[in-house]
């Protein structure tokens, strides 16, 4: 029996095995009502056959899955479950990962940013108040703060976390934004989002988080997905000086 819920949670995974059950467990065991979609990208350890057999069992109605042929990359994994979610009746949207980096009582918060206090994007940051980041080799931290530093130089994007993947979308916003033009897949799809979102004039507000390293399974960042960020950050500031960023045809700017 279906359970109603004005919140998905989009959870992207490619051989998540050793963590995906704990995490759906995690998101349903809270006391506001989110659904979940996973997008799994043929995962060859069978991470999808963990969520269609919860689906059956226990999840009816509250967990969904999609399943993509190959590894086809975040950002497409996401833009599929945006389009999932907005074939269906969610007002709320997230984007977070399967690894526990982002804490899943975290949801809730960024729920609040949004549906309470107005805005119109919540960000799960990592910077906002220094530097919330557990367990990350030091070389990592640093390419990811100073990343941001140059994202907000670069395009006078006033967010500290531009790279995060822990987002709260209302509707509206990924109703605004033509998703056939978001053209990035890694670390630069996070942050061509965000900037997006700013520049078709939408509210944004970073709710401050702890992130913790992966426990379980292997990182999928590698350096092509640092070189896409650091090239397509300029190529977002030139898209936006020419008029490129613009709302999808049958939607107009916010107000």
């Amino acid at each position: 029996m279906s359970d109603s819920a004005d919140s998905v949670v989009l959870i992207p995974t490619y051989n998540e095995k050793e963590n995906i059950e704990n995490i759906i467990r995690a998101v349903f065991a809270l006391e506001k009502s989110f659904h979940i979609l996973v997008i799994d990208d043929g995962s060859p350890d069978g991470t999808a056959s963990i969520v269609k057999n919860l689906m059956s069992e226990e999840f009816d109605g509250r967990l969904f899955i999609e399943e993509r042929k190959g590894k086809l990359g975040l950002g497409t994994a996401y833009i599929h479950g945006f389009k999932w979610a907005l074939a269906r009746s969610y007002e709320y949207i997230f984007e977070m990962d399967a690894d526990f980096s982002h804490n899943p009582e975290d949801l809730p918060r960024l729920y609040a940013a949004c549906h309470d206090e107005g805005y119109d994007v919540s960000v799960g940051s990592r910077y906002v108040t220094g530097v919330n980041v557990v367990n990350w080799p030091i070389g990592r931290v640093l390419m990811s703060y100073f990343a941001s530093k140059y994202v907000r130089v670069i395009t006078g994007l006033n967010i500290k976390d531009t790279t995060a993947g822990f987002v709260c979308y209302r509707r509206k916003v990924l109703e605004t934004i033509d998703l056939d033009q978001i053209n990035f897949k890694g670390y630069a799809f996070q942050i061509e989002m965000k900037y997006t979102a700013y520049v078709l004039g939408f509210r944004i507000k970073e709710v401050s988080v702890i992130f913790v390293n992966r426990r379980l399974g292997t990182s999928k960042m590698n350096s092509s997905i640092f070189g896409e960020a650091f090239f397509g950050v300029i190529d977002l500031r030139r898209r936006k000086a020419i008029g490129k960023i613009k709302p999808h045809s049958t939607f107009n700017n916010p107000s």
